[in-house]
């Protein structure tokens, strides 16, 4: 049985991580998911959340804005739209993401508006969740 899996976090600009890890929790658009070694193949988009790595030296968090995630049994991929270590995210970033997300929300046609209304109390919920209480 494998212990673990490989793990690899892409952003547009840069490689965030990549590892070895035991599992790794992710904020899938319905909910977050574990995936672990011997995982079931799943592809599933992201929502705004903090998604964490664990590893045999320990965990490490990263933010992460949209995107999509590819689970296999020996492999956990996220292609995420934007991503950092939680270390270093500033009540800034924090702001900016939200103000783009009420932007976004605003400008959205009538259908969208439901998910736009989402991802903009998704990304809320992830500078709250990190001690940040957006402004503006």
């Amino acid at each position: 049985m494998a212990d673990t899996m490989q793990f690899d976090l892409v952003a547009p600009e840069r490689r965030v991580a990549s590892e070895r890890a035991t599992q790794v929790v992710i904020p899938g658009f319905e909910g977050d998911l574990t995936a672990m070694p011997l995982h079931a193949p799943l592809i599933t988009t992201l929502r705004p959340g903090v998604l964490e790595v664990f590893t045999e030296k320990g965990s490490q968090k990263y933010i992460v804005t949209g995107g999509f995630a590819e689970i296999t049994a020996d492999r956990a991929t996220v292609l995420a739209e934007r991503s950092h270590p939680v270390e270093e995210v500033t009540r800034e970033m924090i702001n900016e993401m939200v103000a783009e997300a009420r932007a976004s929300y605003k400008e959205a046609h009538p259908d969208v508006v439901d998910s736009s209304a989402k991802m903009l109390a998704d990304m809320v919920a992830m500078g709250t969740h990190m001690g940040f209480e957006p402004q503006g």
